[in-house]
């Protein structure tokens, strides 16, 4: 990878690739930043948060020049394969290339938003760049609660202009984003002696895609918590299910890819339940199987778990996953092809003390209609007789077509590429609506290079794209 072109971006990504850095944890990422600010001689400063800013001085001839912030989020998403061995607290990421595509074995790449960070660090570290004053802003814990936007202090910043470099489309100028909000629910269960003459089984989903639950809500992916859940409550119908556990998906912000429950039913039922999974399986296939390819449904026997959960709660978990929204409840009138509103069931986990925790979360362009979607998933779970609790939640990014920074951004692909960028607002939270919120005067886009399944152990950073990227954001400091 350190012989990509351009050099210094791939070098700066590969030592960030090696510096572990999960959501609340990048101590070790801002010493490695202070550590480049101290080399380079650059004025660098870091407030309560944790956030870095590091600053350079503006090129000759460009001194008159808007003062322009780029920024980028130090923490990454981790999540890895079921058959991968690895430590995200320790490990460094294992890379790789194929083809036109860097990627990560069995884990996460980091790529989200660590290309972002290595060309900030490439455009302070050269001298042969021509562009106005720089603030390079890197903030902490982005991806489960944009702790360092929330916490950026009011005076730190003095630019006019802000480029964040956290998307992932190629060709394409972002200029809103959605605000989002979760959702969590405990269910707590009595835990009772299974029963006798039961035959114990566990049931998992893997192989599926995963992906954001902002970008990629809307391609039909497939929710290991739904199909697993689906299944569950088919079998609950028909004979006594009883269940023992219940362990679906991961993080708030990711589409669940993995899903395993084990429970038992009386052993008359052994082979009417295998037989149900056929046919289950087979129904998934057909419904989702042109988009989730690698998609995998086993049925074992396991040894009778010593104890189950108490019928009752087991009853109203299943109910309570299979009614709560999962997907895109609204498209946008405004821009058309931009979903609106939508709702991730995340994750399903049964946590020490008998309690069961659901997590959801939700996303809007439409303020109102955030917490619309969030009441309704809180009344769902509330008729299960969950605890319900909500998130701080983050606002959204209104977009300003008649952006100074928008019009110069644009004209610069043209001339590069000879072709327009699309201007999209994206269903994916950025941290801009909380930039705007301290900084009401900020003109703002967002930009990147391509990557695919980002928040999932498929995620891919395309080399000419960042190429092209890097290439692009350059002549827009010149052009400035």
């Amino acid at each position: 990878m350190k012989t990509l072109k351009p050099l210094a971006v791939w070098n700066f990504f590969h030592e960030i690739t090696q510096i572990p850095r999960p959501s609340k944890k990048e101590e070790r990422i801002i010493e490695y930043l202070k550590a480049f600010g101290k080399k380079y001689n650059l004025d660098t400063k870091s407030d309560t948060a944790g956030n870095v800013l590091i600053c350079k001085s503006a090129t000759n001839g460009k001194e008159n020049g808007k003062t322009i912030i780029l920024q980028s989020h130090l923490d990454m998403v981790c999540e890895k394969n079921s058959d991968t061995v690895f430590n995200f607290d320790t490990d460094p990421i294992q890379t790789y290339i194929e083809d036109d595509w860097v990627k990560a074995k069995g884990t996460t790449l980091g790529a989200d938003n660590g290309i972002g960070i290595s060309m900030m660090l490439a455009i302070l570290a050269a001298n042969d760049l021509s562009h106005p004053a720089l603030e390079c802003l890197f903030t902490v814990d982005e991806e489960t609660g944009l702790t360092g936007a929330f916490a950026l202090e009011n005076n730190l910043l003095s630019g006019d202009i802000l480029i964040n470099l956290d998307s992932e489309d190629d060709g394409e100028i972002f200029v809103g984003c959605a605000g989002g909000i979760d959702t969590t629910a405990l269910l707590t269960y009595n835990s009772e002696k299974t029963p006798d003459n039961y035959f114990g089984f566990s049931v998992s989903v893997k192989g599926l895609k995963g992906g954001h639950s902002g970008d990629d809500i809307n391609k039909g992916l497939g929710n290991a918590n739904k199909i697993l859940n689906r299944f569950l409550w088919i079998v609950n119908k028909k004979m006594d299910l009883r269940l023992n556990s219940f362990d679906g998906g991961n993080l708030r912000n990711a589409i669940a890819r993995e899903a395993v429950a084990i429970g038992c039913v009386p052993y008359s039922e052994k082979e009417n339940i295998r037989v149900m999974f056929n046919i289950y399986v087979t129904d998934i296939e057909n419904e989702i199987g042109n988009i989730e390819t690698k998609i995998q449904l086993e049925l074992t026997s396991e040894s009778l778990p010593e104890t189950v959960v108490d019928k009752k709660t087991s009853n109203a978990l299943l109910n309570v996953l299979y009614a709560c929204p999962h997907g895109v409840k609204a498209m946008s009138n405004d821009m058309p092809g931009l979903v609106e509103t939508s709702t991730n069931l995340a994750s399903v986990k049964m946590l020490n003390g008998n309690n069961i925790q659901i997590t959801t979360s939700q996303r809007s362009s439409v303020e109102t209609s955030k917490y619309d979607i969030a009441q309704q998933v809180e009344s769902v779970l509330l008729l299960a007789g969950a605890t319900v609790s909500h998130g701080d939640g983050y606002p959204g990014w209104k977009p300003n077509l008649k952006s100074e920074i928008l019009k110069t951004a644009q004209k610069s692909y043209k001339k590069l590429f000879d072709k327009e960028p699309n201007i999209r607002a994206i269903h994916a939270g950025l941290e801009c609506g909380l930039f705007l919120e301290k900084y009401p005067h900020l003109d703002m886009i967002s930009i990147g290079p391509q990557m695919y399944g980002v928040h999932s152990p498929d995620e891919r950073l395309s080399i000419l794209s960042t190429q092209k990227c890097w290439k692009w954001l350059t002549n827009i400091l010149e052009e400035v």
